[in-house]
């Protein structure tokens, strides 16, 4: 019979795939070399959440195709997470879900008005999902927003 351990790997695991199979563009196979452009690519295994399993996330792609990808979508996740307010929400749900108390004192708003402004950007652009009366960023989201947020201290000079 699965443990606890397993059935988060398989979740795990489950999401990766699905999202894998609905992203759209040429992702190169591990034995098929990158285009002349190169490839750029990024990989994490973290555990934020005492009672989940750990996340894995490893993607690759083309860099003239990452050229390429649709400027909509990629604009708006990036504006989703550019804003403090939202970017301190989506910190808060890293660590694990939360429902609407948890995260106005989070973000130290004032009303939940205010909260749900931010948080239908948020849903908008596939950075966090609800899940019931709470809130949460899917297992598939975890890492490529980490890696936005290590990129976005890189650019800006913060880690050096």
């Amino acid at each position: 019979m699965p443990d606890a351990d397993d059935a988060g790997r398989l979740e795990a695991l489950e999401a990766r795939v699905a999202a894998l199979e609905g992203r759209s563009g040429h992702r190169p196979a591990a034995d098929e070399p990158a285009g002349d452009g190169g490839e750029v690519g990024y990989h994490g295994a973290v555990r934020l959440q005492e009672d989940a399993g750990p996340i894995t996330w490893t993607i690759g792609y083309d860099a003239a195709a990452t050229l390429d990808l649709p400027a909509g979508p990629v604009s708006e996740v990036l504006a989703a997470l550019g804003h403090p307010v939202r970017l301190a929400l989506v910190r808060r749900l890293l660590a694990g879900p939360a429902g609407t108390h948890e995260l106005v004192e989070a973000a130290e708003l004032s009303s939940s008005g205010q909260l749900y402004h931010h948080l239908r950007t948020l849903t908008a652009a596939r950075v966090v999902e609800q899940d019931g009366r709470r809130y949460r960023v899917p297992p598939t989201g975890v890492v490529p927003v980490l890696v936005a947020v290590l990129a976005a201290a890189d650019l800006s000079g913060t880690l050096r």
